[in-house]
């Protein structure tokens, strides 16, 4: 049996591609065992709780082994691929055979070996993870799978007084929220290692236990909830929508909303929409309402620069922002992001279009990076390209307002004393009640709704 020397074999980790995350989901790869890779060459595309984001091998070499199929949800810091370089000839063992072979019982691991591979080249944002990866979970009955008495982790036998469970962070901020004694919970994962399903599993009979009454009679089993795959279809919450449900329920419940509308003859904004897309220096480059509102929403910031902060829970203070970094919300395949043009205050019109259309391109592609969707002030959501007239917007995390655009239609409406028929929208403004007080609010709503009335506005005003 031949197997690869450690110079001639790197290890490829799943990199830390935002900012704490602790996990991705393997979508696709674009290698398989034997291909030839170079430095910085794409390999696969993984999706985090955020984006999609294509990973680049910082290796030249051959490929050996993809660790994981696609569809598996891999802890930041594990490797999940191995490059062949230098030369050498690839292992026709796995690692996985290698690792099941038995080590000798009596020996202790030479404590050299209990380093992580030094000599492996260290990508900025690699974490260092020592549990095993967990796939996503499959339809069907659990079959839960003891433990062994002693698991060993990496081939070390665990010292004798370790008597702490093992869990990942999650599971352990799960179990205390639950009130789970983790000593107490039987783990089901690869060596020993307790899994949300554990701890739900051992918070559920605690729960009726509590809640059920004293010397009460035995309760007749519940019946199990059917499932007719017919008639429904069940989707697993994760990736950017498991992300946004966990945002919006803390945003919802933790800031205190309030939402005002204002309905708005913008009659002139679309005249003056239809001649920017004539104008030379915008050719080529993306001209709608929503620029227009954008800039508009700006130059009320400008107006109001209170509006523009954020509430630090921690040390009791309020943040104003010397700068805007306007989200705008997106639709896409995997669910609502909020991806924010970075310092959008110092942008032309031009600036702002070109950067509104490379946002726009990017997030439908689902090539939209972390960092792309990190540090936005204030947020822009148009409701109105579905038809529909307004809403009450969440806040994004983070941020103290957000502005829903309604749909722009003709309508009746008096004009210089007559009854015309003009475009007309209705826009709403959320906002954080502990920053944002309701003069505060109505005055910048005001103020947008005023430029897009007289468009003019913006130049006098900015």
């Amino acid at each position: 049996m031949t197997t690869m020397t450690d110079a001639s074999v790197r290890e490829f980790k799943m990199p830390d591609v935002g900012e704490g995350l602790t996990e991705a989901e393997i979508l696709k790869w674009y290698v398989q065992p034997g291909d030839t890779v170079t430095d910085g060459q794409v390999v696969c595309e993984v999706e985090t709780a955020k984006a999609a984001v294509e990973l680049p091998i910082p290796y030249d070499g051959v490929v050996s082994e993809l660790r994981f199929p696609e569809g598996t949800t891999v802890d930041v810091g594990t490797a999940i691929i191995t490059v062949q370089v230098g030369g050498g000839a690839p292992a026709p063992v796995p690692a996985q055979a290698e690792a099941a072979a038995p080590a000798a019982p009596a020996a202790p691991a030479p404590a050299e070996e209990a380093k992580p591979a030094a000599r492996q080249p260290v990508l900025v944002g690699y974490g260092v993870s020592t549990s095993a990866t967990k796939r996503r979970p499959r339809k069907g009955p659990e079959v839960t799978v003891p433990a062994p008495a002693q698991p060993e982790l990496n081939g070390h036998a665990p010292a004798a007084d370790a008597s702490r469970p093992l869990a990942k962070p999650p599971v352990r901020k799960l179990a205390k929220d639950l009130g789970v004694d983790l000593t107490a919970v039987t783990p089901s994962g690869p060596d020993g290692i307790i899994t949300r399903e554990d701890v739900h599993a051992a918070a559920t009979p605690a729960a009726s236990a509590a809640s059920a009454p004293v010397a009460a009679a035995p309760a007749a089993p519940a019946p199990v909830a059917s499932y007719d795959g017919a008639r429904e279809t069940r989707v697993p919450v994760k990736g950017v929508r498991k992300a946004t449900a966990a945002a919006m329920v803390g945003s919802a419940f933790t800031a205190p909303h309030v939402t005002e509308f204002v309905t708005v003859d913008v009659t002139r904004t679309m005249k003056l929409v239809e001649e920017l897309k004539q104008d030379k220096e915008m050719q080529g480059r993306r001209v709608n309402p929503l620029l227009l509102i954008a800039k508009a929403l700006l130059v009320a910031i400008k107006r109001n620069p209170d509006v523009n902060a954020s509430w630090d829970e921690a040390s009791q203070e309020i943040v104003l922002k010397h700068y805007v970094n306007l989200g705008i919300a997106a639709a896409t395949p995997r669910g609502l992001i909020v991806p924010n043009i970075k310092d959008a205050h110092t942008k032309t019109l031009p600036q702002l279009a070109d950067s509104l259309g490379e946002l726009v391109s990017t997030a439908r592609e689902g090539k939209t990076s972390p960092s792309a969707m990190q540090g936005g002030t204030v947020t822009i959501t148009n409701v109105g390209v579905f038809g529909v007239d307004t809403g009450t917007p969440i806040i994004n995390p983070g941020e103290s307002a957000i502005l829903a655009i309604g749909a722009i239609k003709l309508q009746p409406w008096v004009h210089k004393g007559k009854v015309k028929p003009r475009q007309v929208t209705t826009l709403a403004l959320s906002f954080d009640h502990r920053l944002v007080d309701g003069e505060l609010g109505s005055k910048v709503l005001a103020d947008v709704a005023a430029i897009l009335e007289q468009p003019k506005r913006l130049i006098t005003w900015a």
